[in-house]
């Protein structure tokens, strides 16, 4: 008796299917997952890009280094953001320049927020790397991007969705930015960013009701930790080293050593 073609075909795929070896268990015994530890390498793949790996409790992520993470491009734009933008510009040209009206739905949040979460993904993974001028790309997309579901989510609520991981945004960006300053050993910089950072985000906190939580926040306690390691690095000024020296010589009572100190400090103002 013979099998139909469709049968056949049917057969195939599911011969098919089974020869194809789908297993990674290898891939993830020659890279153990290590609990607390944030664990990335970058590779080029088969296409010539580069990637990133993320090895993660049960598997990997993997993401393009350029463009959208995941490598696709919605409805022919580079990504889903662009193309809610090209529908505001086409909605603002349609409607005398006023983007009245122009409203993003449920749905449509949702879709930014799940895209919005791979270049969140990428940027953690990109500060590990030391891949700074990176970081600071994709995370000034996202805030761009926030902002602009901020202005036209049909509600509050459904802005927030995006809204509520600006704080770890600002936290990475100032990160990537201090860092950049100490590798030129410019620690009065990487503190300023630092401070500008921790007021950026209670400010967030503020502007969203919900200031009462921000010195709770892990994003601020988390910089602040950070901060008073950079200060701790931070080497000494001359005139820093005279002034500590001044201070324990008079807390020895060594009067006439502290009068040299103070002689010194006295030169190096004049």
């Amino acid at each position: 008796m013979r099998e139909s073609g469709g049968a056949l075909t049917w057969l195939a795929a599911v011969y098919i299917f089974a020869v194809m070896d789908f297993d990674i268990s290898d891939l993830l015994s020659s890279w153990e997952f290590q609990p607390g530890q944030v664990l990335v390498r970058r590779f080029t793949g088969q296409d010539g890009r580069e990637k990133l790996q993320l090895r993660v409790d049960l598997g990997l992520l993997q993401m393009n280094m350029d463009g959208r993470p995941d490598g696709k491009r919605p409805h022919g734009y580079d990504s889903l953001f662009d193309y809610y933008q090209a529908k505001l510009h086409k909605h603002v040209a349609e409607h005398d320049g006023s983007d009245e009206g122009f409203k993003l739905k449920a749905e449509d949040c949702a879709r930014l927020q799940l895209e919005a979460l791979q270049y969140h993904q990428r940027y953690f993974c990109l500060l590990q790397l030391e891949e700074y001028d990176s970081v600071i790309r994709d995370g000034e997309r996202n805030l761009v991007a926030f902002e602009f579901v901020s202005r036209h989510a049909e509600t509050e609520e459904l802005a927030w969705s995006l809204l509520q991981f600006q704080p770890q945004l600002l936290m990475v960006m100032v990160r990537a930015r201090a860092a950049q300053a100490l590798q030129t050993q410019d620690f009065d910089a990487a503190i300023r960013f630092g401070e500008e950072g921790i007021e950026s985000i209670r400010k967030f906190f503020q502007e969203h009701g919900r200031g009462d939580v921000a010195e709770q926040s892990g994003e601020i306690l988390s910089l602040e930790s950070w901060l008073s390691d950079i200060r701790s690095r931070k080497p000494l000024s001359p005139r820093e080293k005279l002034e500590r020296a001044l201070n324990e010589a008079i807390q020895k009572e060594d009067y006439e050593q502290a009068a040299k100190y103070r002689d010194e400090l006295k030169n190096l103002r004049d």
